[in-house]
């Protein structure tokens, strides 16, 4: 083992790194902290922790949240974090100072996975939606519907913003408009987690599969126009927990 990190007196769901290069813009006072990068990490004790690489010391605790912190997303050369909890809430923090910089309060469930994108805080919640928010303000300008359980998972990819749920599909919705544009149907049970690449669209489910999806065609003229269409499948058969990045050519 190379390092631990204690101080979470509960289980770890979620973290995040951010490398020292990213974290360009910090006050001098911090250089000797991040040297080697921060790592944020969110726990079912209701905290987020920031933790100093180079040494393992934990650098900040972030107090705020009354329930899980579930996902997180960095917003590294702001120097700031998000974080969504079992209370509903999606919190931002200053990661050098430990201060909590605002609160977004309009799900009404737990949230469970976030993404962000161009200044805009997308987040995906038990209460059936995703919402997305104005990372600096707080303020939610969009609400995405359509799902029949609990948003589990969030990419965004030119535009598009594909969500799974636990309703077994996977959608994509055109993200200016919000206008759902495909459903995408076969697995048997909840969507874990998705990743894109190019045109291909990759969803791993606790039914124990890997299924790989044409997204062709979203972005044609007349999409917003037309209903929500289907979308062939290849399936990889297997116990699948996560899926990981795609880099280099899609499969075809």
């Amino acid at each position: 083992m190379f390092q631990e990190f204690r101080g979470h007196r509960n289980c770890v769901l979620t973290l995040a790194y951010s490398a020292p290069r990213d974290l360009h813009g910090a006050p001098c006072q911090w250089d000797e902290a991040v040297a080697g990068g921060l790592l944020v990490t969110g726990s079912t004790d209701g905290t987020a922790k920031v933790w100093q690489v180079a040494s393992g010391c934990c650098h900040r605790t972030l107090r705020g949240h009354t329930g899980a912190v579930l996902c997180l997303a960095l917003d590294t050369p702001g120097h700031t974090a998000f974080t969504g909890s079992t209370d509903a809430t999606v919190r931002a923090w200053d990661i050098l100072s430990g201060e909590q910089l605002r609160v977004f309060r309009e799900h009404q469930g737990s949230v469970i996975c976030l993404e962000l994108v161009n200044r805009h805080v997308y987040s995906g919640s038990a209460d059936r939606t995703v919402k997305c928010w104005l990372a600096d303000t707080g303020e939610c300008v969009r609400t995405f519907k359509a799902h029949r359980h609990s948003v589990s998972a969030l990419k965004y990819h030119a535009g598009t913003l594909f969500t799974g749920s636990g309703d077994a599909c996977a959608r994509a919705f055109d993200t200016q408009s919000g206008v759902l544009q495909r459903v995408f149907r076969g697995h048997a049970f909840i969507i874990n987690c998705i990743q894109v690449h190019e045109q291909v669209l990759y969803t791993a489910s606790h039914d124990g599969s890997l299924r790989l999806w044409d997204v062709r065609g979203l972005h044609k003229p007349d999409s917003r126009r037309a209903a929500p269409e289907r979308s062939r499948s290849q399936r990889f058969n297997n116990r699948v927990g996560c899926a990981a990045e795609v880099h280099g050519p899609a499969p075809t």
